[in-house]
């Protein structure tokens, strides 16, 4: 594929479009104080902040994901951050330009997330933000890497699945990208995993920063 300029742009939430990280380490830190332990450092919890809350469930309490606990650790998490998903969460500034004159063109653009609606939904109106598609994790029966949450969106957004660039911090998002025959641009500036080399991706595009990617679609 050659990753011509895109006639829509799709966007991951957590870590590719908006800086979750502060309010779901804050969750994380929460339960581990629920459970009398000490907070762990920022950057620990940050890292894992694509992988959803189970993951950082393990990160707090060591459990599993099959460990009796785990469950019941997960729902107390997600009740916390959703007590409040927006208090420090912000769009990433380079994209906030990018945003504003995109819209100001008329351009079309989405997010796709495998956040549930019901944190998605609140945050994305919490920050202004007005995308022409939200497709959460619980909308469709599948979620990425599966394409089909992105087909969905390119079509509520009435643009070829080859005409968007789908954008995200996590292999899964290059997987379904390329699955839905959009092209998979692979971003360095969101929740990449330490030892992880999001160049190794099989994207079409790589944008080390936001600066990067705003130079490239607003050139000209």
């Amino acid at each position: 594929m050659t990753a011509t300029r895109p006639a829509a742009l799709l966007f991951d939430l957590d870590g590719t479009l908006v800086d979750t990280a502060p309010d779901l380490a804050r969750a994380t830190n929460a339960l581990r104080a629920h459970h009398g332990l000490a907070p762990l450092p920022y950057p620990v919890i940050r890292a894992q902040v694509s992988n959803g809350g189970s993951a950082l469930v393990t990160l707090a309490l060591g459990l599993a994901r099959e460990a009796e606990g785990h469950d019941e650790a997960r729902t107390f998490l997600l009740a916390a951050y959703g007590e409040a998903v927006a208090d420090e969460s912000r769009v990433f500034p380079p994209l906030v330009r990018l945003l504003e004159q995109w819209e100001g063109a008329e351009r079309p653009w989405g997010i796709v997330t495998n956040k549930p609606r019901a944190y998605a939904e609140p945050l994305v109106a919490a920050l202004g933000l007005a995308p022409g598609a939200l497709l959460c994790a619980d909308d469709l029966p599948v979620k990425k890497p599966d394409p089909a949450p992105l087909l969905e969106a390119a079509r509520r957004l009435a643009v070829a699945p080859q005409a968007c660039w789908y954008l995200g911090d996590h292999l899964r998002d290059i997987q379904a990208a390329r699955a839905a025959g959009m092209a998979a641009v692979a971003v360095g500036w969101g929740y990449v995993e330490e030892g992880d080399d999001y160049r190794a991706w099989p994207a079409d595009l790589w944008f080390e920063s936001g600066e990067a990617l705003v130079a490239a679609l607003l050139q000209g």
